[in-house]
C-alpha cells in the first residue's frame, strides 16, 4: 500500500516549527498507542534534535493492554520518558506536568540559583493528523481552547495556549512525511484514520485489516460480527475479500441487485476499530532485538 500524501500546509508547518524550536523547552511527541512506530514521524527527530522529549501514547484505551506495557517497556528502555494516556477522558493527563517537572530540573534548578523565578514551561505538541493533539490541548486547557475533529487535517495553523498547569503550548498541524515506503505502515495509518479517506482504497485497506484480525483477534472478529465460519488463515486479498462481503451482508451493505458494497462493508469495520467497538486492538508491536 504506497501513499503519496504532502498537502502544503504540512511542508509550512515543518518551517514554522524549526523557526519556533528556540521557544520551546520540552517537546510533546503524541503518538497513536495502537501504532506508536507507524505514527512516529521520522522527520520530527530532524526538526526537534536534543530538545527534551514526553512521549505521549494516545488513545491507550483503544489499544491492546499488553501492546500498551510492551510499548512502554520499549521507549523506556531507549532512555525516553513516556506515558499512557486518553486525551478524551483525561486518563493520565495530570501526569503530564509531573514529567515536564522532572525533565525540566536541571534547568529550573539552575534558573532558582540565579535568583531567577522561573517562567512557565513552553511545550511543543507533535504529531500526525487525527492522533488527537487538539483535543489534548482542549484537556490541559481546562476548555475548548483548539478546534478538534473526528478527521485528520483540523488543526491548519500555529497557536500558543496557556494553561493552569505552568505550561503554554504551541499547537501545530499534523505532519505526515511525503511517501510511505512500507506498505505496513500506510496500512496502519490508513486503518487508524490519520490519512484521508479519498487517497486510500478503504476496501483494501479493509482487506488488509481482516487478515490481520484473523491472525491476531481471530475471535474478536468472530463475535463482533457473528461469522459462522472464519478459515484458519487468509492468504491473500481474494480470501479476505469473502469474509468482508459476508460481514457486509450481515450489515446490510448493499447496493443495487443485492450486491455488496465492500466500501461500505469495510467502512463499518473501519469504524468499528476506530472508536473501539471492535475491542482493544493494536495494529503493531515493538521489534524485540
Amino acid at each position: 500500500m504506497t501513499i503519496q500524501w504532502f498537502p502544503g500546509h504540512m511542508t509550512r508547518a515543518k518551517r514554522q516549527i524549526e523557526e519556533k524550536l528556540k521557544l520551546i523547552d520540552v517537546v510533546f511527541e503524541l503518538l497513536d498507542a495502537r501504532i506508536p512506530e507507524a505514527s512516529r514521524n521520522p522527520m520530527i527527530d530532524e526538526i526537534v534534535g536534543g530538545k527534551p522529549r514526553l512521549i505521549l501514547l494516545n488513545k491507550a484505551d483503544l489499544a491492546d493492554p499488553v501492546a500498551n506495557a510492551a510499548w512502554l517497556a520499549h521507549y523506556q528502555a531507549l532512555g525516553h520518558s513516556a506515558l499512557l494516556i486518553d486525551s478524551s477522558t483525561g486518563t493520565g493527563v495530570k501526569e503530564i506536568a509531573v514529567r515536564v517537572q522532572a525533565l525540566l530540573k536541571e534547568k529550573t534548578d539552575r534558573q532558582i540559583a540565579k535568583g531567577l523565578k522561573p517562567r512557565p514551561a513552553r511545550a511543543l505538541i507533535v504529531g500526525i493528523p487525527n492522533v488527537g493533539k487538539s483535543t489534548l490541548i482542549n484537556k490541559l486547557a481546562g476548555r475548548s481552547a483548539a478546534m478538534t475533529g473526528d478527521k485528520p487535517g483540523v488543526t491548519k495553523g500555529q497557536q500558543w495556549i496557556r494553561t493552569g498547569g505552568g505550561l503554554e503550548l504551541l499547537d501545530t498541524p499534523g505532519i505526515l512525511w511525503p511517501k510511505f515506503e512500507d506498505a505496513d505502515v500506510g496500512f496502519r495509518l490508513a486503518a487508524t484514520g490519520a490519512i484521508k479517506e479519498e487517497v486510500i482504497h478503504v476496501d483494501e485497506v479493509g482487506c488488509t485489516l481482516i487478515r490481520y484480525l484473523t491472525d491476531e483477534y481471530r475471535d474478536t472478529l468472530v463475535e463482533r460480527y457473528g461469522l459462522a465460519t472464519l478459515p484458519a488463515e487468509l492468504p491473500d486479498t481474494a480470501s479476505a475479500a469473502e469474509v468482508l462481503a459476508d460481514i457486509g451482508r450481515r450489515r446490510g451493505c448493499l447496493g443495487s441487485g443485492g450486491h455488496v458494497d465492500y466500501d461500505k462493508a469495510a467502512g463499518v469495520l473501519l469504524r468499528d476499530l476506530r472508536s473501539g467497538k471492535l475491542g482493544r486492538i493494536s495494529l503493531e508491536l515493538p521489534v524485540i532485538n
